[in-house]
């Protein structure tokens, strides 16, 4: 037991259903004071210590110097199906890009994508996740989360992207979103076991999962159990963290417009 609840802040989209589990639902249940968020929220609230820890977007445990939870996180070994990105016009010829301001590290992901596999570099600029205003203002658009998932890629009569498939395919490696982490000092041997715990206990609750959110969220069971069986990958092994360290050694590369809260959460014009 801990001297006191640690504050643990999760992400609310359906991928971190599993990782969770144990905290809302099973033994985790009393361990922790969890609270939810989007990720880029989550990482503000672990940087200003209104959360001992988080599920943290990769590009901002690298930013912010944080300890990780090296064993758990939110991966992919292909299509991801929860990256989309969105174009008006043929890849190579995007310059301007309206990036879901929900997560820095599928933005960062974005660029790099486009600059090594397509030869382009566009202008950023953070929009809520809504594909038509959007693509209004912009040649192409990302979307995350259950935003993406709520999209038919196939049904839009537009060229698309899985950016968890383009990685893959572009480095052989596994691609590495989120991963629970915190300062050091806060993210003790304890907390780690219980997020570990938590995630393990939720692995193996799969099929209720399934069921559950199925009824919560406004998806096709179908679309949910491909999803959480197939598409994400929540142990992490070597192979996953070299394919983060390579994505980092990308994104240091590149400027750094995603990686600077007044730039990202501005009025960026178009």
């Amino acid at each position: 037991p801990f001297l006191y609840q640690p504050k643990v802040c999760a992400v609310s989209f359906l991928n971190t259903a599993p990782l969770v589990y144990g905290m809302t639902h099973g033994p985790q249940h009393d361990a922790v004071d969890l609270q939810f968020a989007v990720p880029s929220e989550c990482a503000r609230r672990v940087s200003s210590g209104a959360a001992d820890v988080g599920l943290v977007p990769v590009i901002e445990m690298d930013r912010q110097a944080l300890s990780g939870v090296p064993s758990i996180g939110i991966a992919c070994h292909g299509p991801v199906r929860s990256i989309l990105l969105v174009s008006k016009t043929p890849f190579g010829q995007i310059r301007t890009l309206a990036g879901d301001s929900n997560s820095r590290t599928s933005v960062e992901l974005a660029r790099i994508v486009l600059a090594r596999r397509y030869g382009t570099e566009p202008v950023v600029a953070p929009m809520a996740p809504d594909l038509d205003a959007m693509l209004a203002r912009a040649d192409a658009a990302l979307l995350i989360g259950d935003s993406a998932l709520a999209v038919d890629p196939a049904a839009l009569g537009l060229a698309s992207l899985d950016l968890g498939a383009e990685w893959c395919e572009m480095t052989g490696l596994p691609f590495v979103f989120a991963m629970w982490a915190g300062p050091s000092n806060r993210l003790t041997p304890e907390l780690a076991a219980v997020l570990e715990a938590s995630c393990l206990y939720g692995l193996s609750r799969l099929d209720r999962i399934i069921e559950e959110e199925s009824s919560r969220r406004p998806l096709p069971r179908s679309l949910i159990e491909r999803y959480l069986t197939g598409n994400i990958v929540y142990r992490l092994g070597e192979p996953e963290h070299e394919g983060l360290e390579l994505f980092l050694h990308y994104a240091r590369r590149l400027d750094d417009i995603v990686l600077i809260p007044e730039r990202l959460h501005g009025e960026t014009k178009l």
